[in-house]
């Protein structure tokens, strides 16, 4: 799949993130960045999709073994968002542990109809927290891309208040703190990495349960980007 595939798959696919891409400038780092929020989107797919947690732990299961490929010597497996992210990996040195805390925290959470605020902000930190550092990572090699993560531990807990998987309650006081966290983190990422970081703007909107039109969550992101304040 094309970079420009890659783009037009993301936008079908999770519309919220590939707004946010839209402010990455360098047409290769927003296509690896596409080909890595893919890659999240198939995992959140995988339990989604299973009819049982074992098949969602088989599915998950065969993400492992992608990255077993991606990793190794061996071309990545016959998939496309598999070998978009096996190159983004190669050409930008990525780390598999990151990769590999975002599967855990998918497993983690299978049997679970309903987290608890630890649970919450576990998988939130595994999954999206993982994905926010990789992001940034890609856009600024030497960037400190830990200070995205509490931008992408926002962003897991307002996924899962929109999934159901936690309640209001539950996620109110962690998510409030995780914005805090995540405005303070993304002063310290360069102007390159901080669209890794603007997935939190968006979710100041599930912290103030609203559910704004593409109009209104573009014209926030806009202001976040040229201010820096997430």
């Amino acid at each position: 799949m094309g970079a420009e595939g890659l783009e037009v798959e993301l936008r079908r696919a999770d519309p919220d993130r590939w707004l946010t891409s839209c402010f990455i400038s360098e047409p290769a780092a927003r296509a690896d960045v596409a080909a890595l929020y893919l890659f999240d989107h198939e995992l959140a797919r995988a339990r989604r999709a299973a009819s049982t947690p074992l098949l969602a732990e088989i599915r998950l299961t065969w993400w492992r073994e992608a990255l077993d490929e991606i990793f190794g010597r061996g071309p990545a497996r016959r998939h496309p968002v598999a070998e978009a992210l096996a190159g983004a990996a190669r050409r930008r040195g990525l780390d598999r542990a990151p990769l590999e805390a975002m599967i855990d925290g998918h497993i983690a959470a299978i049997d679970q109809m309903q987290l608890d605020a630890a649970a919450a902000l576990a998988w939130a930190d595994a999954v999206e927290g993982s994905a926010a550092v990789l992001a940034a990572t890609i856009l600024d090699p030497a960037a400190s891309a830990d200070a995205a993560a509490p931008a992408g531990r926002a962003w897991g807990l307002a996924l899962l208040g929109r999934a159901g998987l936690a309640a209001p309650l539950v996620l109110g006081p962690p998510l409030r703190q995780a914005l805090a966290e995540a405005r303070t983190g993304a002063r310290s990422l360069s102007i390159a990495a901080l669209p890794a970081a603007l997935p939190a703007r968006l979710a100041r909107f599930d912290l103030a349960g609203r559910n704004p039109g593409p109009l209104a969550k573009q014209l926030s992101l806009v202001w976040a980007a040229a201010t820096g304040r997430v």
